[in-house]
């Protein structure tokens, strides 16, 4: 995963009432945060993640708000004082002949007709003295908001300072009404990465659960390591190698290892968390890292910055806010063309800034603008002229001849692959666009992993291809020479519909050979009818994971391959199941007695698991009462196993005890 925010990116945004915004890094536009105000997006292209940011006020002639870095040392500077005070003086116990008169807190005051008995009203003692201990009114807190200054802190204090109570508050209720006000006021927010764990969090409390099928992340966390999902190595393309003929190409055609067999209903969340657990979920980083940001960031490389008004221990993220957002390398460390383009046109900028102490901001950002034009420039012919040509100045080809564009060539792996099985004519995969990979799109780039390590297939090409056209029916092969003379759309159509034709019929043979790792379902369809085809496909001692949401499938699951009826089908088979080999024992049809062949399976069980939050507290400890509800999640595991041909004898320490005995009889 990315260290840095990448352009283009999908990022989390953490508030301080935290909730998530979830929002694209467009590089050059502006990004809104609603009522704490907005800024522009290069401002956090290029930055570490997890850091918080402080929007300042706006500047007379902008219309946007500067960031400024909030180191460690601010976040925290109001628990560390207060860990070390309660460490050091112990608490004060209240003696015993004054505990009667403390006025208790948080007491409910009732209006009782003394007649009837009936409750007239109800109210505490907050609401009692809620108009004495604020002096504000609303309209001056209001006023207040348009006009606060330092990020909302100025607003928290004369809140804080206009409380007649504050002195009569506890540590604890001192220190939870200033972080409820904090929340309330304070223009900062935290830049978070999208990774799994997020998404399922954001999914489940700010949109629909019901379209993940209400997963939690412990569940998604069990799937993942009951069914070994795992990186499965490289494939035959990553392999250091200069090139690989046919012949070659028909020896390795058998499948690899690390392929593991998919059934997502969950709208691509589930091939998210399994992907990254292989290690194909994030594009790759293009050289950028937490470590060469730290680099650039050393005072010997980088220009001087103008220190703010804050003082020590204030970072100015925003001293030239429509800057270019490319990173700077430290000296000594080879440099893509990119970087070298953007890292001179960096220094030039600031030479000429350097050069002008004096040019207003207007004149500034309209410098930084056109270098940045002219760089976008100058950068797109080089990498043209690096496409085209190779080192010799020709050409590139295949070292055998032929042109890259061979339609019959399958951009697939062998190994470290996921296969979904779909029940429509395209799979939904939508939550996978959050990491800049879109099945659909026939702009996808192939240097994504998924592109190459993710296919799909629907349960029509997996049971009866001959009936899909897309796999039966093959497009004509039409001559070179009289593709010459088509029209350039009607021959990008014949070549797609080629490549087309030749993707899907990898994917189904490739498919139907078997040989998987695991199998890993989150499905609404019937768990018996998906194991009815899809155990055989799967290699022997392969880990099966099925989550449901209700228990009652899986229990019925387990029944099937209870050891009663396993015991049953050894010792009486059914009638249909005499005379057949043990491969079309695998194809078993069931019957109601054995809907599946009991012995593909040991050890089934079911098992579920909640994280429930609590609230630890000395003398107020409970679960919180405000978590998540939803369906509990359950999740099926079991073993597939080939079953023994022939009889099986069991061997012990028995013959020698005999031949002992017979020894000392003799």
């Amino acid at each position: 995963m990315h260290s840095l925010i990448q352009p283009n990116a999908w990022v989390a945004i953490k508030l301080p009432s935290g909730d998530l915004k979830v929002l694209q890094v467009t590089p050059n536009t502006t990004i809104s945060l609603g009522k704490y105000g907005s800024f522009p997006s290069n401002l956090i292209i290029h930055r570490p993640y997890h850091l918080t940011y402080e929007l300042e006020d706006r500047r007379e002639p902008e219309i946007f708000n500067r960031l400024r870095i909030v180191p460690a040392s601010e976040l925290y500077s109001d628990i560390i004082p207060a860990e070390s005070s309660t460490s050091s003086d112990a608490a004060t116990p209240v003696p015993e002949e004054d505990a009667g008169t403390v006025i208790p807190t948080g007491v409910e005051y009732s209006l009782v007709d003394p007649d009837s008995g009936v409750v007239l009203a109800k109210t505490n003692r907050a609401e009692l003295d809620a108009s004495a201990r604020q002096k504000l009114s609303m309209d001056e807190i209001e006023a207040l908001k348009k006009d606060a200054t330092g990020a909302g802190k100025d607003l928290i204090a004369k809140l804080m300072l206009s409380h007649t109570a504050l002195d009569q508050k506890t540590e604890y209720s001192l220190a939870k009404y200033k972080l409820l006000k904090t929340k309330k006021y304070i223009r900062r927010f935290s830049v978070l990465p999208m990774d799994v764990p997020l998404l399922d969090h954001f999914l489940l409390e700010e949109k629909d659960p019901l379209k993940i099928l209400d997963m939690r992340d412990e569940m998604i966390a069990l799937l993942g390591c009951w069914a070994n999902v795992h990186y499965g190595g490289r494939h035959r393309c990553e392999k250091e190698v200069s090139h690989v003929d046919d012949a070659q190409i028909a020896e390795d055609s058998e499948p690899g290892t690390g392929r593991w067999l998919v059934l997502d209903d969950t709208g691509g969340l589930l091939v998210a968390a399994m992907a990254e657990r292989m290690g194909i979920l994030y594009p790759s980083d293009n050289g950028e890292s937490l470590q060469k940001y730290l680099g650039s960031q050393q005072p010997a490389t980088r220009p001087k910055a103008s220190v703010t008004d804050g003082g020590a221990g204030k970072q100015d993220a925003s001293s030239n806010p429509s800057a270019s957002a490319a990173k700077r390398e430290s000296p000594g460390k080879l440099e893509s063309l990119p970087d070298r383009i953007a890292t001179k046109a960096n220094a030039d900028t600031d030479m000429k800034l350097a050069s002008n102490p004096s040019l207003p901001e207007a004149e500034s950002a309209s410098l930084v603008k056109q270098e940045s034009t002219s760089n976008a420039a100058a950068f797109s012919a080089k990498t043209d002229t690096a496409v085209c040509q190779s080192s010799e100045g020709k050409p590139k080809r295949h070292p055998d001849g032929r042109h890259r564009g061979d339609d019959m060539k399958v951009p697939y792996a062998d190994s470290n692959t996921l296969t979904l099985i779909h029940a429509n004519s395209q799979p939904n995969l939508t939550y996978l666009r959050y990491y800049d990979f879109d099945i659909a799109s026939p702009t996808q780039t192939v240097a994504h992993p998924l592109a190459t390590n993710l296919m799909t297939l629907s349960w029509l090409q997996l049971l009866d291809p001959s009936a899909d056209t897309t796999y039966s029916a093959e497009p004509a092969v039409v001559d070179a020479e009289e593709l010459k003379t088509w029209k350039p759309n009607r021959r990008g159509n014949y070549h797609r519909k080629r490549r087309r034709w030749a993707r899907i019929r990898h994917i189904v043979d490739t498919t139907k050979k078997g040989g998987f790792s695991g199998l890993v379902v989150a499905s609404t369809m019937d768990p018996v009818s998906i194991l009815r085809h899809a155990i055989p496909l799967l290699a022997g001692g392969a880990p099966i994971a099925i989550y449901s949401q209700s228990i009652e499938p899986l229990t019925a699951l387990v029944d099937s391959y209870s050891i009663g009826r396993r015991a049953a089908w050894i010792s009486n088979p059914p009638e249909e199941a005499e005379g057949k080999t043990p491969e079309e024992l695998e194809q078993w049809a069931g019957t109601e007695e054995f809907p599946l062949n009991p012995t593909l399976l040991l050890g089934a069980a079911v098992q579920t698991s909640r994280v429930r939050k609590w609230q630890v507290l000395p003398g107020r400890t409970h679960p919180l009462m405000t978590s998540k509800g939803g369906s509990e999640g359950y999740i099926f595991t079991a073993w597939r196993v080939r079953p023994a041909e022939g009889k099986v004898e069991a061997r012990g320490k028995g013959k020698q005890r005999k031949r002992k005995a017979d020894e000392q009889v003799s």
